[in-house]
């Protein structure tokens, strides 16, 4: 009975805790209900905030397991002693840290150093990021400028197909001009770039007219609907005739915009003296460059560069993004930034300076004129696809007539056989050494398919550094050429009018002193009759 009655005591002592355990608990869900009710009360009067913070702490609790996850995940799969991973860079990580240990003693006691060292690491990758991020942002707002459409100066011809070309001169006129050229203009330039920096008294002493033009699209040019190689070297072909000049005329050629002037070469060889091709590009994926040359051209440029040519030639309607969002976007840039340029310390001094920026900022400004991504597309484009002709073809051996084997055997002996057609005049190329944009490997190809032409390798010289603002250079680079200066030709003195007039007035003498014979002979004969019939 005593054992019942404390059973039963003890029993009722837990029910009463129960009971108080219920009743607290019924007490707490009361007021959690209470709670939440005013919550829902307050979404529903419109408190997204509790909402967004509550998704927020659901979504860093997943985050946080996720993580742990596959922390646990890599230790018991990738973390194991017998794993791959872990038996190759076992050695070489505990030789790293052995190496790095002396760093332990700046640390506290109670710290843990491959811990430690991982959060320090950490920290100062995020520091440097945020570091470059505020520079680089700083940099371009300072350096952000508006592009200005300036009024028309460019002169106008019309071309057959009812195209307009724009032109410019300089240098003599030209009934006194010794030496005519013509320069079509790079990719981003248009026709104010010539041979920047040329002074006009250099081109008196050597009686040059010089005259550039903008592409098709470019500057003040009409665009052409069906552009190609072919028919930029007919526009050259009808701008000298427009412009009269009667005499063959040299080329000019400058980086990509060389490749017009190959196309001069190719196409109307019998109107050109020469050409001048400095830095001369040729097409990237040309089917004569051997292995070599084509590794060393691809590895001197940089993997945004080569992502262009990759892009122009097999994706080029991806072009008109990447240019809307550059050059086409109404604000300046860098031209290393905009054409994906890798330069040398020469050539990076030189496009820093204030007489570089102004000129480029212009030339920018007067290249996107009419604001069209069509015509800069179609220039990418003919770099890197087929030109449907080679640089080899521009002096292709003769060929022997008629066939047999005697035939055969004597052009194998016959020194005149070895003679090449198409164009016959000097070609002349400047390669700088340190040129990182036009590799020195592509005038090596060039100078190799063509061994006729000359080649001038500039030890020191950049992309830039020769062709731009260097009067020396320009004046090395017209000595070679056209030899010593000599000076416009003298004007022609017009004396057509004063022969006219000396054989009028000759004419004249002669009839008035016929006239006076044929008058005295008729008053002989009239004597004479009248003699006859005096004496019948």
């Amino acid at each position: 009975m005593s054992e019942f009655n404390e059973s039963t005591e003890y029993t009722n002592l837990f029910d009463e805790d129960v009971g108080k355990n219920r009743y607290s608990h019924s007490f707490t869900a009361v007021d959690r209900g209470a709670k939440s009710a005013s919550a829902a009360e307050g979404v529903g009067s419109g408190d997204w905030r509790y909402q967004a913070v509550e998704f927020a702490k659901g979504a860093a609790e997943m985050s946080v397991q996720f993580g742990k996850g596959v922390r646990d995940v890599v230790k018991q799969s990738i973390l194991r002693e017998d794993s791959v991973i872990v038996r190759k860079l076992k050695g070489p990580c505990e030789r790293i840290c052995g190496k790095l240990g002396f760093l332990n003693e700046y640390l506290p006691e109670d710290r843990d150093p491959l811990h430690s060292w991982s959060v320090i690491i950490c920290v100062w990758v995020l520091a440097l990021a945020v570091l470059i991020v505020n520079t680089d942002h700083d940099t371009t707002t300072s350096l952000v400028k508006k592009i200005k459409i300036h009024p028309p100066s460019a002169s106008l011809i019309l071309l057959p197909c009812g195209r307009r070309l724009a032109y410019q001169e300089q240098g003599v006129p030209a009934e006194q001009a010794r030496f005519s050229m013509i320069v079509p203009h790079p990719f981003l330039l248009s026709r104010l770039a010539g041979i920047p920096g040329l002074k006009h008294s250099l081109l008196q002493n050597f009686g040059v007219r010089m005259v550039t033009y903008d592409l098709p699209g470019f500057g003040e040019s009409d665009p052409h609907p069906d552009r190609n190689l072919e028919t930029s070297a007919l526009d050259i072909l009808h701008l000298s005739y427009a412009l009269n000049i009667t005499d063959k005329f040299w080329v000019v050629g400058y980086s990509d915009g060389s490749m017009h002037a190959w196309a001069a070469l190719r196409y109307i060889p019998d109107r050109l003296a020469g050409a001048i091709m400095v830095a001369p590009m040729v097409n990237p994926y040309e089917l004569r460059m051997t292995k070599e040359e084509r590794r060393r051209i691809w590895g001197k440029w940089t993997i945004k560069k080569k992502l262009s040519y990759q892009l122009a030639r097999k994706f080029p309607r991806l072009l008109p993004y990447f240019y809307r969002k550059s050059f086409l976007s109404g604000k300046h840039g860098q031209i290393d930034r905009w054409l994906s340029l890798s330069l040398g310390s020469r050539d990076r001094a030189l496009v820093e300076g204030q007489m570089f920026e102004e000129f480029w900022q212009r030339n920018v400004e007067e290249s996107v004129r009419q604001a069209n991504v069509k015509p800069f597309v179609e220039e990418a484009v003919l770099q890197v696809s087929n030109w449907d002709f080679s640089i080899v073809d521009l002096k292709v051996p003769n060929k022997h007539q008629g066939k047999g084997i005697l035939l055969w055997l004597k052009s194998l002996y016959s020194r005149e056989e070895e003679r090449s057609s198409g164009f016959l005049g000097p070609i002349h190329v400047w390669q700088g050494a340190e040129d990182l944009v036009v590799p020195p490997s592509m005038s090596d190809f060039v100078h190799r398919v063509l061994p006729d032409s000359m080649l001038h390798k500039l030890l020191y010289e950049g992309h830039f550094t020769y062709f731009f603002f260097c009067d020396e250079c320009h004046r090395h680079m017209f000595t070679t050429v056209f030899g010593n200066p000599q000076g416009p030709l003298p004007p022609k003195v017009d004396q057509t009018p004063i022969e006219d007039v000396e054989k009028n007035s000759e004419e004249v003498i002669f009839s008035d002193t016929s006239t006076e014979e044929e008058h005295v002979s008729c008053l002989t004969t009239d004597v004479k009759e009248q003699q006859t019939h005096f004496d019948a």
